[in-house]
């Protein structure tokens, strides 16, 4: 899964996704083979899991292993090249599969089979609109452990893209996975409104009771990025909720991530005094204004910081979420922009007020290094809940990107994703168990708050 789809919000998202897709994965040759039949986890001769899904193009995969080892899978003359992590580099993992029907794989000389799950597709109602979805259980008769998927902002098939489908029950835990409203298979516009998302994310986890029925045990929502904010707020809403795991999220507003990435990509550039923010805080303040009103309001006041501002050094090095691109950009070019990304974000939700009452157990686990939902607010937010007693463990891997994803920075300073932090995936599979995190050392993770 490419880490663009975690974004939160669709101005700046929308534009750099397309570019990147295409400068990040190499044309494919003329009538590549659909490689789809391959998806799935298969068991090893050393009785290790590794999981393989399917990712941009249909004739492209990504193996994955539960210590966050990943790489993307590419057809060349007859072979697979294996690149790292998400990066075009060549790993030298050697990876073959046999006829779709057998089932079969090598990896790095460990034969292996795929493994059988308990998987029933079906078609159920969200919030007026018919939602796609799917539950994969491992084989057997007991209640097991479930999650149920919540999209981040991505805008394609969950059914068809989420990893954790093949993973998860290999380790033990069932995973229902939706497409969420305007994608895959399911009917409706695509959508950031996070009040109608929650309201489907409700009725995916009354899905999968039904579909369960007793194998169904501990139930409860697994949000990465904008799923942080629908998650919760999903649990608010679902009695039968048991628990709530947020990856990479945000305590804290829609509008207060653009401004928080202002705020790093300017001290990346090297403009990090303390005027200079306050200048770049009026500019956001603003871009927040225009954006949460569809471009009705702020404009005068945007011309006029820039009357102030655009000759100072720091003024062409504006980015974040969308800020960038309405400073540095005409009212004309900004908004031809807004109208083909109308998603009815929900720029005025508050998080906090569900925090604050919700009392279905939390695990909140975030990238220290997180340079698309910079995390420093949040964590003083989940550190102060859950002094307050309130029932969110948190958890921070301190050099972690957006994703909990390891990094290296190229010739140009860009990073390049290697890999998911190790501890990462088995932190998630243990609290889902039984709510506990109680093998630790996770990596490098460190606890915030929250009971051991």
């Amino acid at each position: 899964m490419n880490t663009s789809v975690l974004r939160t919000t669709a101005l700046l998202t929308a534009l750099l996704a397309s570019a990147a897709a295409v400068a990040a994965e190499p044309a494919a040759a003329a009538k590549a083979p659909d490689a789809r039949c391959h998806a799935g986890a298969y068991r090893l001769d050393d009785d290790s899991v590794v999981s393989v899904g399917t990712i941009d193009k249909p004739e492209q995969l990504r193996w994955r292993l539960i210590d966050g080892r990943t790489g993307k899978l590419t057809p060349k003359d007859g072979a697979w090249v294996s690149t790292r992590g998400w990066s075009d580099r060549s790993d030298g993992v050697r990876v073959s599969f046999g006829a779709c029907d057998e089932g079969r794989i090598q990896y790095e000389g460990h034969a292996g089979k795929k493994i059988k799950f308990d998987i029933v597709d079906t078609k159920f109602e969200g919030k007026g609109v018919s939602l796609r979805g799917r539950l994969v259980l491992p084989q057997g008769s007991g209640p097991v452990p479930v999650i149920v998927m919540v999209h981040g902002s991505e805008n394609y098939s969950g059914v068809d893209s989420y990893y954790q489908q093949h993973l998860f029950p290999a380790e033990g835990v069932g995973v229902f996975v939706y497409d969420k409203r305007g994608t895959g298979g399911s009917s409706g516009k695509y959508s950031q409104n996070f009040h109608d998302l929650s309201d489907d994310a409700s009725a995916a986890l009354r899905e999968a009771q039904r579909l369960g029925g007793a194998r169904i045990g501990r139930i409860g929502f697994h949000g990465g990025s904008q799923g942080g904010w629908v998650a919760p707020l999903a649990a608010s809403k679902t009695p039968q909720a048991q628990f709530v795991f947020v990856g990479f999220g945000l305590a804290d507003s829609v509008l207060a991530e653009d401004r928080d990435q202002v705020v790093l990509d300017l001290r990346a550039a090297g403009f990090g005094d303390a005027q200079t923010l306050r200048k770049a805080r009026e500019v956001s303040d603003v871009t927040g204004l225009i954006a949460s009103t569809n471009g009705k309001r702020g404009w005068e006041a945007l011309d006029a910081l820039r009357e102030k501002y655009q000759g100072e050094p720091w003024w062409k090095s504006l980015k974040g979420e969308y800020s960038g691109l309405i400073a540095l950009h005409t009212r004309e070019e900004s908004m031809a922009e807004m109208a083909k990304y109308d998603y009815e974000v929900s720029w005025d939700y508050d998080p906090m007020p569900v925090l604050k009452t919700l009392n279905t157990p939390q695990l909140w686990v975030l990238g220290g290094d997180d340079v698309e939902a910079p995390p420093q607010e949040t964590q003083k937010r989940l550190i102060a809940l859950g002094q307050a007693g309130r029932p969110i463990t948190s958890v921070v891997f301190p050099q972690a990107d957006h994703g909990i994803l390891e990094f290296e920075k190229d010739a140009k300073g860009e990073r390049q994703h290697t890999r998911t932090a190790d501890g990462y995936v088995r932190m998630q599979l243990d609290w889902v168990k039984d709510g506990t995190l109680k093998h630790w050392p996770y990596g490098t993770a460190k606890r915030l708050a929250g009971p051991k």
